[in-house]
């Protein structure tokens, strides 16, 4: 069996395998109990799927909290983290990156 790394969360919050299996399980259920919803594949080939597209969009996530926070650091003057500029700013960037992708 091969570990997987937990995922860092920029805000310090990992998740380990057994948090992602579990959120993949819960969002499995979740599809299954749907009216609309009817299963081509069997349900832990459905959860593999769910669990892989979860992983990509943490990863990510984390590129996206990285871009956000290089272009803060990258600015003329330093804006240290946790001032209302700093957040301003930081929300701006991240939502940025996130409409790039399309969410």
């Amino acid at each position: 069996m091969v570990r997987l790394p937990e995922i860092e969360r920029p805000s310090g919050l990992r998740l380990s395998r057994d948090k992602l299996n579990k959120l993949a399980h819960s969002v499995t259920d979740a599809l299954a109990a749907l009216d609309v919803v009817e299963f081509i594949e069997d349900r832990n080939t459905i959860r593999l799927e769910v669990r892989r597209i979860l992983e990509e969009v943490l990863k990510e996530e984390a590129r996206i909290d990285a871009a956000a926070r290089q272009k803060i650091e990258s600015q003329k003057r330093t804006i240290l983290e946790g001032t209302q500029e700093w957040d301003i700013l930081y929300r701006k960037y991240y939502n940025e990156g996130v409409k790039k992708l399309g969410i």
